[in-house]
């Protein structure tokens, strides 16, 4: 069991209540650990009562996936972020540990709150949690509300003129962009009434989310600062000083020419509507790279509605013809050499190390690394998205997977052919002067950089052999 921090929990106030004066607030923050536009905190304060702010660490409840280690590291420092900027305002953190039913309904009776309100999440083991929630509390007799917060369009409400959901990207971004725009943010609060009993709360050093012996996380401090505050200087930044030059530059690893927002999104650090509202107001000046980083954004937002309708997709081929795709037995040490960048193919490498070190890898080289594990080397597409899950700190419960199964074949928008990333190619094209891949291989040019781990003409053939197995299509190599 983990030890409590502060002091115990405090009572109910009767007296108050006897007066009619409502009970706190609860606000349960979760993969939104920001402050401005936070639905759920704006309501709450909007409530008129004390506000109990709490983080839940649910490692235990049903169908939870535990978080990867890259996540863990920054979820502390993010935790850190948000309980600095809610004690600015005279509001503590209270952190807790445990399954969410039982921690937030406890929470509830022992600070006698009227209400808990909380942003919603996708995945189907979330939502059955919240379920439970919400059901307990309002049978105990409190309001327990949830906002949207983290999509700019909920799953349920884009659908094709028949009444399913958009298996394709384009279409179901025409949809969204058909719909009704997405409303303005909320400001972030001035000040918030806190609570004036005392909960206890766990000591974040307890939980054991930062490396230790070894601790590996260097390269994640050097690249990354989270909290709210990084992801609005770096949605100013881009916006500035990238933006009109995205939609042309994007796919250039060695380029400072994307957002590098991903983590900070998945973390909530900063919301969709945020970033949506503030690339709109600068469109008209890089209409090109306006609507190409938009783009984006709704490739996130597909990749959830994907998840929302199909909550097995880190586990199960989306595509349910791919079963009978003949993965090869696992071979452990290609594995391994994918892993540690250590293939000998350059570009490939240059991303795993990058990933290694960073905990993150730009989008380009994903596929590229991405398509050489499942089609040049026919591994399963969920040795490398667990991979990934573990490395990346935008590791995504739906961009992930949903990502992983795309350039697989089994995924949501397969192309009508079977696509092979042809690394040496995508080498030449992207990476011209070898700029990335010298950023991130020491040895590149030397003796000590290790040979081609397999054929790509003879692999290419063994990848198109296998997915015939599956169906008659024709193979693209990119």
């Amino acid at each position: 069991m983990t030890e409590r921090h502060t002091v115990p929990p405090g009572d109910p106030n009767p007296a108050a209540e006897a007066q009619g004066t409502p009970g706190p607030s609860i606000v349960w923050f979760r993969d939104d650990l920001r402050l401005a536009d936070h639905p759920a905190l704006h309501h709450a304060i909007g409530r008129g009562a004390p506000v109990v702010a709490v983080y839940v660490l649910d490692e235990e409840s049903p169908g939870i996936r535990p978080l990867g280690g890259a996540s863990r590291w920054w979820l502390h420092s993010s935790l850190l972020s948000l309980a600095a900027s809610l004690g600015d305002r005279g509001v503590p953190l209270v952190l807790r540990r445990g399954p969410a039913e039982s921690v937030i309904t406890e929470l509830a009776e022992s600070t006698g709150a009227g209400a808990v309100y909380w942003n919603r999440r996708y995945g189907r083991a979330e939502r059955e949690v919240d379920t439970r929630v919400k059901t307990r509390l309002r049978e105990g007799g409190r309001e327990a509300h949830s906002f949207a917060g983290s999509l700019l369009f909920e799953p349920w409400t884009i659908r094709t003129g028949q009444g399913t959901p958009y298996s394709v990207f384009t279409p179901f971004w025409r949809a969204c962009n058909a719909a009704l725009l997405p409303r303005g943010p909320f400001p972030a609060p001035t000040a918030i009434d806190p609570w004036p009993g005392r909960v206890a709360g766990d000591d974040l050093d307890s939980w054991g989310l930062e490396p230790h012996s070894p601790d590996w996380a260097d390269g994640l401090r050097a690249a990354w600062q989270p909290g709210e505050a990084s992801a609005h200087q770096r949605l100013h930044d881009f916006l500035a000083e990238s933006l009109g030059s995205y939609a042309d530059r994007r796919d250039l690893p060695a380029e400072d020419a994307t957002s590098r927002l991903s983590p900070h999104l998945r973390w909530g650090e900063i919301s969709p509507y945020q970033v949506w509202n503030a690339t709109r107001e600068v469109a008209a000046g890089s209409p090109a790279g306006a609507a190409r980083f938009l783009t984006e954004l709704g490739w996130r937002e597909f990749s959830y509605h994907v998840l929302f309708h199909a909550p097995d997709l880190a586990t199960e081929n989306w595509r349910g013809e791919f079963d009978a795709f003949p993965w090869q037995p696992l071979d452990e040490t290609a594995l391994t050499a994918w892993q540690r960048g250590r293939t000998g193919f350059p570009l490939v490498d240059a991303g795993m190390r990058e990933l290694w070190r960073t905990g993150t890898m730009h989008n380009r080289v994903r596929m590229v690394t991405a398509s050489f594990l499942t089609k040049n080397l026919l591994i399963d597409w969920r040795e490398g998205e667990r991979w990934f899950w573990d490395t990346l700190v935008d590791a995504d419960p739906a961009s992930n997977p949903a990502s992983w199964q795309w350039v697989a074949g089994s995924g949501a928008d397969a192309a009508p052919y079977f696509r092979v990333f042809n690394p040496q190619l995508q080498f030449a094209k992207f990476d011209p002067h070898e700029s990335y891949v010298r950023a991130h291989i020491d040895e590149w040019g030397t003796d000590a950089y290790p040979a081609p781990i397999v054929d790509l003409a003879d692999s290419r053939r063994a990848a198109l052999a296998a997915y015939q197995q599956v169906t008659s299509t024709k193979l693209q190599s990119d």
